[in-house]
């Protein structure tokens, strides 16, 4: 079965919503995953530590993001992100993307 429209479009922008996540702190992986979920009332939007991790690593990759290893609340080895200046102007431009994007779809729900 095809993904639903609903899951394209976020898997587009993914980038934003990662880099949106790390921007209030440095949260583990795990973290990351929790709230990000929650953040979208878990209406569509459960985040998989499947997906999670692949991102984080290409975030890496980019430059837009830093990781280093600490201990998590519960003592236990766990790596913490956090965004980069480069990240930084990436959030922005992903965005005043996303944020075009849903008022035309906006604009486009509306039309009688």
């Amino acid at each position: 079965m095809p993904p639903s429209p609903a899951v394209d479009l976020l898997q587009g922008r993914w980038t934003c919503w990662s880099l949106r996540t790390l921007r209030t702190g440095p949260p583990a992986r795990a973290g990351a995953s929790r709230s990000a979920s929650s953040r979208s009332r878990r209406t569509c939007c459960a985040v998989s530590q499947g997906s999670l991790y692949p991102s984080l690593h290409r975030l890496e990759h980019e430059g837009w993001i830093e990781a280093e290893w600490g201990s998590s609340d519960n003592n236990r080895r766990a790596k913490f992100y956090r965004l980069t200046r480069a990240g930084q102007k990436r959030l922005g431009e992903e965005t005043e993307t996303w944020e075009r994007l849903s008022a035309a779809v906006g604009r486009v729900l509306r039309m009688a």
